[in-house]
């Protein structure tokens, strides 16, 4: 990922975490002129992302601190594989490390959950998708981590695409108004999805025509029909509650995509740590 897209969020964690006045106990406790060789490693397997961003942490608190990457984001690593290596200035690595950590455990963990998704449904044509349901300031790295897992993302923002959920239903009066609107407002690259509930909106929607549908909350068998009545005029999404246990039976419906909001709001962290040689 480019640099210039994720350094403001780096430095912005850097400066969350060193307050108003620093390092203190690195400070107080450890000499300035003391250098360290660490490790950076995981401690559970999985699939590792966020790796350049973790690092730039340390480059961006002490520029003299020498870094080698040895892993390559979305590689597959194992319980006590070192993933970088830090020497220099104590006070640069220790004061970094958190921050560091932080970045690189959450997107570990959002990656390997997709992975885990995406492995659960091989074997059908539907994609693992994610949603806007990201992290305020961190959805660039997080939406990289479900790419780097095996997933694909939905929308980055409100201004990428339409996407007429319920609540737009409901205030423009009905399926066939809201794809009308949508439709007089849209320029010629811009696709338009709509959130259905039932067969019969569906229906409308398909009567009127639409990029996407995104079928929400249906059981399978719903959901099959629902395929069945697109027949290819339309991408099919489904959504809503969709788990680990349960994605396969939803793939095997025929979708096209099955979005999680699950995997970036919820995944568990993937534990990596920092250790000091000696």
């Amino acid at each position: 990922m480019m640099r210039i897209l994720i350094e403001p969020v780096v430095r912005a964690a850097l400066l969350e975490d060193l307050g108003r006045a620093g390092d203190i106990t690195t400070e107080a406790v450890v000499p300035p002129e003391a250098t360290v060789e660490a490790l950076v490693a995981a401690r559970q397997p999985g699939v590792l992302a966020g790796l350049d961003a973790s690092l730039l942490a340390f480059e961006l608190l002490d520029p003299t601190l020498r870094i080698e990457r040895l892993c390559l984001d979305g590689a597959q690593i194992s319980r006590g594989d070192a993933v970088a290596h830090l020497s220099g200035r104590a006070h640069g690595v220790l004061g970094a490390e958190r921050t560091a950590l932080n970045i690189l455990s959450r997107m570990s963990g959002i990656a390997t959950a997709t992975r885990a998704l995406a492995d659960a449904i091989a074997g059908y044509k539907a994609r693992i998708i994610c949603t806007r349901k990201t992290t305020p300031g961190l959805r660039t790295l997080e939406k990289e981590a479900v790419r780097l897992g095996g997933g694909t993302n939905h929308r980055f923002g409100l201004d990428d695409a339409m996407l007429i959920k319920d609540n737009h239903i409901a205030m423009a009066g009905g399926v066939h108004a809201a794809l009308e609107r949508a439709k007089c407002h849209a320029g010629h690259l811009i696709k338009i999805e709509i959130e259905v509930d039932t067969l019969d909106q569906l229906a409308e929607a398909l009567e009127v025509g639409v990029d996407a549908v995104l079928l929400d909350n249906m059981n399978p068998e719903t959901l099959r029909r629902a395929v069945a009545m697109v027949d290819g005029r339309a991408v099919t999404e489904a959504s809503g509650r969709i788990t680990l246990e349960t994605a396969a039976a939803v793939a095997s419906t025929g979708v096209d995509l099955i979005s999680c909001g699950w995997i970036t709001h919820s995944a568990p962290i993937l534990d990596l740590g920092l250790d000091i040689a000696g």
